[in-house]
């Protein structure tokens, strides 16, 4: 990228200092120490698979939890949590967590070429851990989603390598553990690299065949957690969900059209992803962009969809912040993330059982933010960037993160 005194973008990719670094690691440090003292058992969500694998060692079915969410892969990969006493997963499962987000930031960085010593590395990490509520939530919650923060920019990061079957392989890991990142698949159709699509698929389902084979209730996945996530009837969940088709029946309108209103935004969605893809500029907003807003599109839709997804695609958006067109340099990203702002105080939604209203809108605007990226670039005089170049950030000497 061409940075001129006033490009704040050549300010953003030079080294930060190690005293800077002072601040994410006691932010990070005082986010995970919070949780392992308000959260029993490593947080609510993460108390879910973990009594699910426990119950399975008894000899029980872990679909018996209507709560239990997962593909049968999950009940064992969470064994190893089950052995533990509650006492140290409330420790560990935190600062899991928390290292997790950090490695999630750092690949996102790597996709866009930003040196990870860098300002931008520094800041950005402050910045999600203090400044985006999601975040501390995803912490104490304990919940899975954390696999798939840390997948996406990874996959995208391989793939702009021209990996793309290690980039499915880690898709399809991600499923295995939560199918949250099944609409990425949609990714290699676009990008026709079918052997990647093949590992993407045939990863979680190898796993989950074999771990069924385990169960009392091989089908359960299918006969007790696909009806519940189709017709969502915990009214408890329901109100901590922040898709269009919970959000909008809650205002008045009907089910069934909030639904179809909701399905139409999400293909829309999809529709916008693939002109964006085959907008084949070079640089990683392609991908980035792309596979951001196939994930934004299934949240639209599906049941249940939690604030806390939204940093499945966050950090992927910040981290393009020195290139020139990108989200982050628009407005309305911004805008959108406002009402995730730690204590900042809604009137009329001040209730945590009415947040849902301020992810929803979060939810939204970031999907519109993205699809517009799918518009052609019209060339700008100058020494601009003309239509269909993404220029590469100002290079500057990396420093050990």
């Amino acid at each position: 990228m061409r940075t001129g005194k006033s490009d704040i973008s050549g300010w953003l990719v030079r080294p930060a200092g190690r005293h800077l670094w002072a601040v994410p690691v006691t932010v990070l440090a005082v986010c995970a120490a919070h949780a392992a003292r308000a959260t029993p058992s490593g947080g609510m969500d993460n108390a879910i698979v973990v009594r699910a694998a426990r119950t399975w060692l008894a000899g029980g079915s872990p679909y018996d939890d209507p709560h239990f969410l997962y593909l049968p892969s999950a009940v064992l990969a969470a064994v190893p949590q089950a052995l533990l006493p509650g006492a140290a997963l409330r420790v560990l499962v935190p600062c899991a967590v928390t290292a997790l987000l950090a490695l999630a930031w750092a690949c996102a960085l790597r996709l866009h070429r930003v040196p990870l010593g860098s300002r931008l590395a520094c800041l950005g990490l402050t910045g999600l851990a203090a400044g985006f509520a999601p975040f501390g939530h995803l912490v104490r919650l304990g919940n899975w989603t954390v696999t798939a923060t840390v997948a996406l920019p990874l996959c995208l990061l391989l793939a702009s390598r021209g990996r793309w079957t290690a980039a499915g392989a880690v898709v399809g890991a991600a499923v295995a553990l939560k199918p949250l990142l099944a609409p990425l698949l949609l990714l290699f159709l676009f990008a026709g690299r079918w052997r990647a699509l093949a590992a993407a698929a045939l990863v979680p389902a190898l796993a989950s065949a074999a771990a069924a084979l385990a169960m009392p209730d091989p089908a359960g996945f299918f006969t007790r957690t696909l009806p519940f996530l189709l017709h969502g009837d915990d009214g408890f969940v329901r109100l901590y969900e922040a898709s269009p088709a919970a959000v909008l029946p809650r205002l008045g309108v009907p089910q069934g059209l909030a639904q179809g209103l909701a399905a139409a935004a999400a293909c829309a969605g999809v529709l916008c992803a693939l002109r964006r893809w085959r907008r084949a500029d070079p640089g990683p907003l392609r991908l980035a962009e792309t596979g951001a807003g196939l994930m934004l599109s299934a949240f639209l839709v599906s049941r249940p969809s939690y604030d806390h997804y939204l940093l499945v695609v966050l950090p992927l958006l910040l981290a393009g912040l020195p290139y020139a067109g990108s989200v982050a340099r628009g407005v309305w990203f911004w805008i959108a993330l406002v009402p995730q702002v730690p204590g900042l105080t809604w009137p009329w939604l001040e209730s945590e059982r009415r947040r849902a209203f301020r992810d929803a809108f979060t939810l939204c605007v970031l999907a519109v933010t993205v699809a517009r990226q799918s518009r052609p670039r019209v060339p700008v005089l100058g020494g601009r960037v003309p239509s269909g170049r993404t220029p590469e950030p100002a290079k500057a000497p990396a420093t050990p993160f």
